[in-house]
This record gives C-alpha cells, sequence and structure tokens, in this order.
C-alpha cells in the first residue's frame, strides 16, 4: 500500500508540473512596450491600449486622425463648449462630444487627475505639455502620459509627423500613421509641383490678417512662414518678420500694401466691424480697392487643423496662379482631404459657418459666426 500511494503520489505531482507547465506556455504575462515620445521620454505602454483619454490642444485631432476615436472614453470640457465648427474631427464625429468629461481643457490649463482616472484609460495623450507636468500627471494617475507635439503654433512640420509615427506604434496602427504621412505627402507634392516653374517676378505679394491665436483677432494679425503660403511659394510680406505669429500695426500693413489680401475667416467678424469703424485704413489698401481680398477658413483652432491648412492652400494657389490651378475646385479638394483625415467631408458645414472659399466684399457682409475671441 505504501508503494502504490507513493506512485499515486509521483503520477498526481507530474500532471500537476505538466499542467503548470502548459498553463504558462499558452498564457505568457503581457509586457509593456517601453516608446520615445516627443520629448524624449521613455514612456512604457500597454500591449493593448483600448481606451485611451487625449488631453491638451490637437491631442484629440491627432487620434481622430489615426482612426482610433472608438477608443476615446473622455474628452476635455472646451470640446463641448465650443461650438464644433472650426474643429473637423469634432464635426464629422459629433458623437465625441457625448463622452464624459476629463478636464476643462483648453489653453494653459492644467488636467484634472482625478476626472481622468474615473474613465479608467490605459494611455494618456497629452500635446504642449513640458515633462515635469507629463511626469507629474503620470505619477498621479499611474497611467503612462505620452506627450506630442505639432510644432510651433499654426504649424505642422517634423514633430507632427514623428508624433503620427509614435502614435502609430502606440496604438498599433503603425499603417494608418504610414497612410496619413503618404497622403500629406502628395497633397504637399502636388502644391509645389504646380508652382515651381513660376518666375518670382509674376508672384503677387500677399498679406493674411485676423489670424487665429489662442482666439479670434483682427486684420492686425498675421503669421511669417504661414503654411498655405509657403506650400504654394507665395510671397508672404510678413516673412521678413520671422518667427511665426506677429501682431503688427496697421501702419505697418500700408507700408507692405501686400497687392493680394487673404483674411482668416475666424477673425472676420472682427476686420468687419473694424472696417466700418476705420474706413479709411481700409480704403488704403490698394488690395481692398481693387478687389483682392479672399477669405480662407480657419485652420489654427485648437492647434493646427492640418486638412483645413491644405484645404486653404490650394484656394491661394487658385486665386494667385488661376493658369496652374485651373483644373482644381478648391471645396471638392477639401473635402477629398477632410474625408482622408477625419472621415467625413465637411466644406459645406465650414463655409455655412465662415463664409468659405470666396472673395469678400468687406464691410458690406455678414458672417454667421467666428472663432472665439477668448477661448
Amino acid at each position: 500500500m505504501i508503494k502504490g500511494t507513493s506512485l499515486l503520489s509521483a503520477i498526481v505531482l507530474l500532471a500537476v508540473l505538466l499542467g503548470s507547465m502548459g498553463c504558462t506556455a499558452a498564457s505568457p504575462t503581457p509586457a509593456s512596450s517601453p516608446i520615445t515620445d516627443i520629448l524624449g521620454r521613455t514612456v512604457n505602454v500597454p500591449p493593448q491600449v483600448e481606451r485611451v483619454v487625449c488631453v491638451g490642444p490637437g491631442a484629440l485631432r491627432l487620434a481622430v486622425y489615426m482612426e482610433a476615436q472608438d477608443r476615446v472614453v473622455g474628452v476635455e470640457g472646451v470640446e463641448k463648449r465650443w461650438s464644433p465648427r472650426g474643429r473637423p474631427y469634432i464635426m464629422a464625429h459629433p458623437e465625441l462630444r457625448e463622452r464624459p468629461t476629463i478636464g476643462p481643457g483648453g489653453p494653459g490649463r492644467a488636467p484634472d487627475p482625478e476626472a481622468i482616472l474615473r474613465v479608467q484609460p490605459h494611455l494618456i495623450l497629452a500635446t504642449y505639455m513640458d515633462a515635469s507636468t507629463a511626469d507629474t500627471l503620470q505619477r498621479n494617475t499611474h497611467i503612462p502620459v505620452l506627450v506630442l507635439s505639432y510644432g510651433p503654433i499654426g504649424s505642422f512640420g517634423p514633430p507632427f509627423l514623428k508624433s503620427l509615427d509614435i502614435l502609430g506604434r502606440s496604438l498599433h496602427k503603425e499603417d494608418r500613421a504610414k497612410a496619413v504621412r503618404a497622403f500629406i505627402d502628395s497633397v504637399e507634392s502636388d502644391l509645389r509641383t504646380r508652382v515651381k516653374d513660376i518666375p518670382p517676378e509674376e508672384k503677387p505679394t500677399v498679406y493674411v490678417g485676423g489670424v487665429g491665436h489662442k482666439g479670434a483677432h483682427g486684420i492686425e494679425s498675421t503669421q511669417a512662414h504661414f503654411p498655405p503660403f509657403q506650400l504654394v511659394e507665395a510671397r508672404n510680406v510678413a516673412d521678413e518678420l520671422g518667427g511665426s505669429h506677429h501682431m503688427v500695426s496697421k501702419e505697418q500693413i500700408l507700408l507692405w500694401d501686400p497687392d493680394v489680401i487673404f483674411v482668416d475667416e475666424g477673425g472676420l467678424a472682427l476686420i468687419i466691424a473694424d472696417a466700418k469703424e476705420n474706413p479709411h485704413f481700409y480704403r488704403g489698401l490698394r488690395a481692398f480697392r481693387e478687389g483682392r481680398v479672399y477669405g480662407l477658413l480657419p485652420f489654427n483652432f485648437y492647434a493646427t487643423n492640418v486638412g483645413t491648412a491644405l484645404a486653404d492652400a490650394y484656394y491661394v494657389g487658385r486665386v494667385l496662379y488661376p493658369q496652374q490651378f485651373q483644373d482644381v475646385d478648391p471645396a471638392l479638394q477639401a473635402d477629398r482631404i477632410y474625408e482622408f483625415l477625419v472621415g467625413r467631408g465637411v466644406y459645406r458645414e465650414m463655409a455655412r459657418a465662415f463664409g468659405g472659399f470666396r472673395p469678400l466684399d468687406i464691410p458690406h457682409m455678414q458672417v454667421e459666426e467666428g472663432l472665439p475671441v477668448a477661448p
């Protein structure tokens, strides 16, 4: 009996060991993946990220560009408080405004760790956040914080493209990241190819006023190295200032006296009101006297709406170089861009709100709405 019992015990023990080995092989413990964010921080991202929140200007837009809106479990309060118009990613996906609020959002406002924790995300996507703030948020929530960027305000250069790659690896959407990069590259290449043989002396001088920068502004708000101008190699009079956004004096605009003026329609209502109060200034500009003033859709609203900036570039090209852009319908091209980036063409809605691509008869016109003056 003793020998029989010992043999039985040995068989049971062997079965347990074999079963344990089998379980270990079938169910390995998932490991986090170290990913370097835009600040150079190493962030341990879970192997499966199915729940995300986006904090900071443009973070939610990046998730939509990556077709990851179904993983967003909470949004900032400003996405609900502001009208969706002007932000195509929300216009195309109004269901995002129904998600729980994870904090106030908006320029300069800190994230709310408690509100974030309530929706139990696997990953926090943040923009325009320094390393210290990101580390503190990660420590307070015990949730990895991945910092992304568009680059300087009103742009979408190398930091933006690198952020797409970071998101692709983090969300296992590498193919979508590559597709977005390839699409943007193809649009930029098409624009530059159309204008590459135009001699500089045949290019009119241009100015853009009403540029959005943490809210709506009037004619004095402009931008050097303005992306829609750069993409068609327009001669922007403000480029001599260097940098990016500038508030210039009316006297400086009169000195420049550009051939063509474009208006960011996010600030159009302010410019119309100003033109009624200061008609002499506007009559002093050749572009206003001779009817060469045109509207652009606002693209700098809670960071860069890249699709709108690309669409604006086609309209700028159509106005400045009609022969090279004779086959382009800017409205149709805008919808093609929106459909790829955010999933739905929203040009008509943008045009209803802001005016769209058209000549502007300032001050003899009205607009439905503009950007918030103080977002």
